[in-house]
């Protein structure tokens, strides 16, 4: 039964890219230095603590936008499937955990920052779930509707997390989040800002 449920984790969801590889569970990079690793993802799993927590597939559809007013017209955006009440743990950014430069990555968010000050990343550029499909708010709404925000799985692992606001999502929403100014100012192609 746990293989039959493995194997249907790993289905794509429609309208899945063909270029990009559908994981539900993160990849780790061996630029993640281990004493980080040891921080991110206990190695040990208590005894009957499930060891991941893959996509709420039944909350989420990934669909391509055809509004030609919509700055990912053309694109893909991840919308609700469901109403979706608020404050709720939507799905995990799913992708490459990586501890080397990833700047010209699109997908590419910060998880964790040592001490020591190394940057560890989640990178959903050519792998990842359907969180790398959640789309800026700036130019579609007067502000997201969703964030991201850490979270630790029963298991102990840290994890880069889509939830959402103070507010229900609508059956047929679009999730957005705000990509923050900083991620706008790497491209140096701030919009502007709504207000």
């Amino acid at each position: 039964m746990s293989s039959q449920k493995t194997r249907q984790s790993q289905t794509k969801p429609p309208h899945w890219p063909l270029d990009v590889c559908y994981i539900s569970e993160p990849c780790y990079h061996p630029s993640v230095p281990l004493e980080v690793l040891a921080q991110i993802k206990p190695r040990l799993v208590a005894p009957g603590v499930p060891s991941h927590t893959g996509a709420k597939r039944s909350a989420v559809i990934i669909q391509r936008i055809s509004d030609p007013t919509h700055p990912a017209n053309g694109q893909r955006g991840l919308f609700a499937a469901k109403k979706i009440p608020p404050r709720t743990h939507i799905l995990d950014y799913t992708g490459e955990v990586h501890g080397d430069d990833r700047s010209e990555s699109d997908y590419d968010l910060s998880l964790f920052r040592s001490q020591d000050g190394t940057n560890i990343g989640v990178d959903a550029s050519h792998m990842g779930n359907e969180a790398r499909f959640v789309n800026d708010y700036r130019g579609v709404k007067a502000r997201p509707n969703a964030v991201f925000q850490e979270r630790r799985t029963e298991g102990g692992e840290l994890r880069m997390s889509v939830w959402s606001g103070s507010e229900n999502i609508r059956k047929g929403e679009e999730i957005l989040v705000s990509y923050g100014k900083s991620w706008w100012q790497a491209r140096s192609t701030e919009p502007e800002e709504q207000i």
